[in-house]
C-alpha cells in the first residue's frame, strides 16, 4: 500500500519515504513508526496512535528497552525526515500523555476491484502466408536478438557502492552530575538527525540500537561492528577537569578500533550553551574529511 501526503509518498510494504519522487533517508525503526501512524490513520483520521501502539509496533512486546526515549527518537526522525516541526505541526502532532495523530491529508489507492479487471483479449486471427525470404529474414532476426539478449544478460550488472555505515553511542556524563545526564545523551540524538541529513546515498546513520545505548563500562566497538555493520562509531564524553567542563569527541574506524580524529571542546558552564552546534560542528567535519571527501593518495 502506497500513501500519499503532500509532495510526499510512503510505501508500506518496502518502508520507503519518497519526496517528489526521490528517496528520504529513514532508518527502519522509525519507517515502522511512521508506517503505523499512516495505516491507522488512513482507516480512521484524526485518531490518535498511542505510545503503547508505536512501542508494540516498532519493538514488540519482548523487547526490552527504554521505550520513551526510542520512540522520542523515532518521532524526531520522521520530522526530521518531513521537514515537520513539533510546534507548528504539518504531518505530525503530539498529543499529551496520550500519544500523536498524523494531521496531514492522506490518499491511498484501494485494491482493484475485480470488475474493473480486463478480460483477456480475444485470439488473433490466424497469420497470413508468409513468403520464404521474410521467414528466413525473420529467423535470423530472432538469432540475432537471443545472441544479443545472452551478451547482455552475461555482463556484470552495475550496482552502486554500499552506503558506509556510522554509529553513534549514546554520549556519556562523566561529570558526576545527573542534572546532565538527559541534556549529554540528547546530544548523540542531535548529531544522528543531522548527519542523516549529510548524504544519503552515501552514508547510514545508526543511533537507537540498542548495543549503541549501553554504558561505556560495557561497552564493544567489535560487537558495534558485527551487530550493525557498521564502519566507523562516533563516542562523546562531557567531563569535569581542573579548569572547567570539557566535552571530548571521538571518531573511531571499527576495522582496527584507530582513532581517525579526537577533539577537546570547552564548556562555558553546566547550561551547554554553545556545546550543542560545537559537537555537531566537529563530527560533520569528521565525516567530510574521512569519508565524504577523503584526501587523494
Amino acid at each position: 500500500m502506497v500513501y500519499k501526503f503532500g509532495t510526499f509518498e510512503f510505501d508500506g510494504d518496502s518502508a520507503e519515504l519518497r519526496k517528489s519522487g526521490r528517496v528520504v533517508a529513514l532508518e527502519p525503526q522509525p519507517a515502522r513508526a511512521l508506517a503505523l501512524l499512516l495505516a491507522r490513520t488512513a482507516e480512521h483520521p484524526d485518531v490518535i496512535v498511542t505510545r503503547e501502539e508505536l512501542r508494540d509496533a516498532v519493538w514488540g512486546t519482548e523487547t526490552h528497552v527504554d521505550f520513551e526515549r526510542g520512540i522520542a527518537y523515532c518521532v524526531s526522525q520522521i520530522r526530521a525526515a518531513l521537514g515537520d516541526s513539533g510546534d507548528n505541526p504539518r504531518f505530525l502532532q503530539t498529543v499529551p500523555k496520550r500519544g500523536f495523530r498524523f494531521v496531514a491529508p492522506i490518499t491511498a489507492p484501494s485494491p482493484l476491484a475485480p470488475s474493473a479487471v480486463l478480460p483477456f483479449p480475444p485470439p488473433a486471427p490466424p497469420a497470413a502466408k508468409t513468403s520464404k525470404p521474410l521467414a528466413i529474414a525473420g529467423v535470423i532476426l530472432l538469432a540475432t536478438l537471443t545472441v544479443f539478449a545472452t551478451f547482455v544478460e552475461l555482463r556484470p550488472a552495475r550496482t552502486a557502492p554500499a552506503a558506509v555505515v556510522i554509529g553513534v553511542s549514546i554520549f556519556d556524563n562523566e561529570t558526576g552530575s545527573p542534572s546532565l545526564d538527559r541534556p549529554v545523551a540528547g546530544l548523540s540524538d542531535l548529531v544522528v538527525e543531522h548527519l542523516t541529513k549529510l548524504d544519503p546515498a552515501r552514508i547510514a546513520v545508526i543511533g537507537n540500537a540498542a548495543i549503541l545505548r549501553q554504558p561505556r563500562n560495557i561497552r564493544n566497538l567489535q560487537g558495534v561492528a558485527r551487530e550493525l555493520k557498521a564502519d566507523y562509531v562516533l563516542l562523546g564524553q562531557l567531563q569535569r577537569g581542573e579548569s572547567g567542563l570539557r566535552f571530548i569527541t571521538h571518531f573511531i574506524r571499527l576495522a582496527d578500533e584507530k582513532h581517525l580524529r579526537a577533539n577537546r571542546i570547552a564548556v562555558a558552564d553546566e547550561s551547554l550553551a554553545g556545546l550543542e552546534a560545537a559537537v555537531v560542528q566537529e563530527f560533520e567535519r569528521s565525516v567530510r574529511e574521512h569519508i565524504l571527501n577523503p584526501p587523494q593518495k
